[in-house]
């Protein structure tokens, strides 16, 4: 203890010394920033070059810090989203510093890190990368910041409902946006036990979100496992530049309102802290496919409407039953029939509301002028539908995250933990099975599907024995049958629901709750080799410890435990005036599953034009993603399949198609060879373009694949004595797409920006030979967005863009169908008070509630059009 003692004591003495030396020599600086018209500009950034200290100007244009003269002059960093960044020198304390900046709309000045682990220009970066600024953060449509995103190019947004949203890039959109990983300030903020990210509802609120950098492609070089199909970057605003209070109410249809507060606050020199909340509730989206489901996901399904009953793709508990071969009536015999199940807006009942509770504490110290310690949480509740295996309703689903940061001008060390809680989630498949298969009274031996098939059956040969046709029997059998089902307004059904919803027994309960963590570690240090050359190195460490209670996971006998490690490297070395910038980095990971892998990526770029304003690139980079946890460890039972996860020794059976025996091996790493090549740069002062033409290489392509089989990997004796197993299995044959994106901004006037853009993904499964193997490639051919924005009378801004894409074949394990063609028009208006600090907005998603179901078997996303207030005080 007296260890522990004499640490806290060191670390306390190690305070007071720096802020010691911090205090020493500080002299006011002071000033203001405007437009080349002498227009105050507030909001703008400015920060000392070379250290942590920095603040914003007020509604004036004002600003005021303090810096330390006492090593030589101080260069002052002065920046704003749309306008070319200055950099002032002061030898001496100034309280009347004056800075104009000239306006940049098409945001070709731009700076990112994510590219490249350092940062660096957006027109300079290797590969292709979206910014997207607070400005146009706050602009995009309700409710979920991500689905907004759908507006840039190369990017595409799965919705499953209101607040669960997927992003991918190039190909393999999922609902579980498992190929591409997405981070806060750098931190994982996926769930442990799904691997997925749920929309925005574990990510930044609006109000502190700085930027969101979009990395398109392969990224493993530098983000490791899963950054495949490219990086999501969330930057929140430094409590020690973006102070006071923002406050935002919004309202609008479907009961929407959505209510976020941030409040920073510097104390001193060098102390700053944040909190951020925000709240959201509303009607969420439900489904409503009642298509039949594909014979892929339901082998024995009936076409839609049959008398028979059908497998519907948006009804849980459409319980089949196969007629056997002693019944009397041979027409009968063999068919499947179908229970009708339940809609999911029965279901889901009363837990239809979306919501949304996010609150984020951060404290920021100073330890010297150029090292900013950082220490914060999250804690995050949500209530929304998620697809994959079957539909989910997570309800109070959330993660409590904890992480901190010691970071350098040109170092950084991170660490953080998350857990993971399903709270009150249930599955709405094993819901509407177990109401079905549950005693149609207290003592009962007799379920209500036998109830169900018993009366059928019945019905149907005395129709048979009174002279009706097998057609006539079978609609008389049907309309007996279904009269005698539970009724879902009786309290014997509301009862039953909420007991099943709230057991997680497998087998008998359909709660979903798993709790699994995620800690992990890494740091990064940048060498400066010479003048023109870096060489940054870094490395990593993750360890998940998985928890279901044997409902979800294979973890019967207690938590499972995986830990990945890896370490980095790039080096950047620049030529020719610094017009040639090469970068050669490469990644070595080991895993406790799987063999070690190496992912390299080689770039160069060329800066030309009297300003560098053009820039073309070209890279080629290898990687890699690791099978989720579920795919690794997953045991659940679906009724007509069973899951299971796939790292021991494979699995032997029967073909579904063929009947012929099959050998499946345990899953490897998926593995990516990509190759680019692009130009993005700036054509005069009012257009933009970035376009970029790829193509990539999928080995050991890890794709779902069923079959005939027993639980513990063996050969059932026939297939009929087996059962229908699904795990995730690698291909044995290469996998190609290739596609293009093509950027343009037009800024005519400060009153008019256009920006369109065009998508173009194809996939080539020329050389796949087994056409049980889906690769669920679930990406649309062809797809554009059109929009305007700007600002009318100084005061009045607006932002409008028009969405489509081409429909298209999606599949996911709970469902596999075609999509049409969607589409969405979106529009904001905000006028700005600005002696009052506030902003009046309206806007509206889906203006004309066009047709805009992104995944099949997921809901149809409608209109939402909302009014509310922005308040700000400084």
């Amino acid at each position: 203890m007296r260890k522990h003692y004499r640490f806290l004591f060191l670390f306390l003495l190690l305070i007071c010394q720096t802020a010691v030396s911090m205090a020493q020599d500080l002299g006011a600086v002071a000033g203001m920033v405007q437009t080349e018209t002498g227009e105050p500009m507030p909001g703008a950034t400015i920060f000392i070059r070379g250290t942590f200290i920095g603040t914003s100007t007020d509604r004036d244009g004002k600003f005021s810090l303090r810096a330390d003269f006492s090593e030589g002059p101080v260069t002052l960093s002065v920046s704003f989203v749309g306008y070319e960044s200055r950099d002032v020198t002061l030898s001496q304390p100034d309280n009347s510093v004056k800075v104009q900046l000239k306006i940049n709309p098409t945001q070709t000045n731009e700076v990112i890190a994510s590219a490249s682990r350092v940062e660096e220009g957006i027109l300079q970066a290797p590969v292709t990368v979206e910014k997207v600024t607070s400005q146009q953060v706050l602009r995009l449509p309700p409710p979920d910041v991500q689905v907004g995103l759908n507006q840039f190019k190369g990017i595409d947004v799965n919705s499953t409902s209101m607040l669960m949203n997927s992003l991918s890039t190039r190909g393999f959109n999922s609902a579980k946006s498992e190929r591409l990983i997405q981070l806060t300030d750098y931190f994982d903020t996926q769930s442990p036990s799904l691997n997925v990210n749920a929309g925005n509802l574990t990510g930044l609120p609006e109000l502190d979100i700085e930027s969101i950098e979009i990395i398109h492609g392969p990224a493993s070089a530098l983000y490791g496992a899963n950054a495949f199909n490219g990086v999501l970057l969330q930057n929140s605003k430094d409590a020690f530049v973006s102070e006071g209070i923002t406050l935002r109410v919004r309202g609008g249809e479907r009961s929407f309102f959505d209510g976020q507060l941030r409040y920073a606050q510097k104390i001193g020199e060098k102390f700053a802290f944040k909190i951020t909340g925000a709240y959201l509730t509303a009607d969420d989206w439900l489904a409503e496919n009642y298509s039949a489901t594909s014979t892929q996901v339901e082998r024995r399904n009936n076409a839609q409407g049959s008398t028979l009953g059908y497998d519907a793709v948006n009804r849980y508990g459409d319980v089949p039953f196969t007629v056997p071969a002693t019944y009397p009536f041979a027409d009968l015999r063999g068919k499947t029939l179908f229970m009708p199940g339940f809609d999911e807006k029965t279901l889901v009942a009363d837990d239809n509301k979306a919501k949304s509770l996010k609150i984020h504490p951060s404290v920021s110290y100073l330890l010297t002028s150029s090292i900013k310690m950082t220490v914060g949480a999250s804690y995050n509740r949500g209530t929304a539908s998620y697809q994959s295996s079957s539909r989910y309703r997570f309800k109070d689903f959330g993660t409590n995250q904890y992480h901190g940061e010691i970071k350098g001008e040109r170092w950084f060390l991170r660490g953080q933990s998350i857990q993971d809680y399903g709270k009150n989630s249930y599955d709405l498949n094993f819901l509407g099975a177990f109401l079905q298969n549950s005693p149609i009274s207290t003592g009962s031996g007799t379920t209500y599907a036998q109830q169900y098939f018993n009366t059928y059956l019945t019905t149907y040969g005395g129709a048979r024995q009174g002279g009706q046709t097998d057609a006539q029997a079978q609609i008389a059998a049907q309309n007996a049958a279904v009269r005698i089902q539970l009724d879902p307004s009786s309290a014997t059904f509301r009862n039953l629901r909420s007991t099943i919803i709230n057991d997680a027994t497998p087998g008998r309960g359909a709660r979903l709750n798993p709790s699994s963590l995620l800690n992990e570690g890494n740091a990064q240090y940048n060498f400066r080799l010479a003048e023109t050359a870096d060489l940054i190195v870094g490395a990593a460490y993750r360890k998940f410890r998985l928890g279901s209670n044997g409902n979800l996971f294979s973890d019967a006998d207690g938590r499972i435990q995986n830990h990945e490690v890896g370490g980095y490297a790039q080096l950047t070395k620049k030529f020719l005036d610094e017009r040639l910038k090469l970068a050669l980095a490469g990644r070595l990971d080991g895993f406790k599953n799987f063999k070690a892998a190496f992912s390299p990526r080689a770039s160069v770029v060329y800066s030309a034009g009297d300003k560098r304003q053009h820039n073309f690139r070209a890279s080629y980079g290898r990687a890699f993603r690791s099978p989720t946890q579920l795919d690794q460890y997953i045991k659940l039972d679906l009724g007509q399949v069973l899951l299971l996860g796939n790292v021991d020794n494979g699995y032997q059976g029967y073909s579904l198609v063929t009947g012929q025996a099959v050998d499946i091996a345990a899953l490897k790493l998926e593995r990516l060879s990509s190759y680019e090549i692009g130009y993005k740069g700036a054509l005069g002062e009012k257009v933009a373009v970035d376009v970029n033409y790829y193509r990539n290489y999928y080995n050991d392509f890890i794709g779902a694949q069923r079959f005939i089989g027993n639980a513990d990997g063996s050969r059932p004796a026939t297939a009929a004595s087996g059962r229908v197993l699904q795990v995730w299995t690698n291909a044995n044959q290469e996998v190609r797409t290739q596609g293009a994106a093509l950027g343009l901004t037009y800024a005519f006037a400060p009153f008019l920006n256009i920006a369109a853009n065009y998508s173009l993904n194809i996939q080539d499964r020329s050389d796949v030979q087994n056409a049980e193997f889906q690769t669920y490639f679930n990406t649309p051919k062809h797809k554009y967005n059109v929009g305007a924005n700007g600002t009318v009378l100084n005061h009045l801004g607006y932002a409008f863009n028009y969405r489509w894409a081409q429909g298209h074949e999606y599949g996911l394990p709970f469902a596999v169908g075609q999509l049409s063609d969607y589409s969405s028009t979106d529009a904001y208006l905000g006028y700005n008070f600005v002696k009052l600090g506030t902003t009046l907005q309206a806007g509206a998603s889906n203006l004309f509630n066009a047709n805009n179901v992104q995944v099949y078997g997921g809901p149809q996303i409608g209109r939402l059009v909302y009014v509310g207030v922005q308040l700000e005080v400084k």
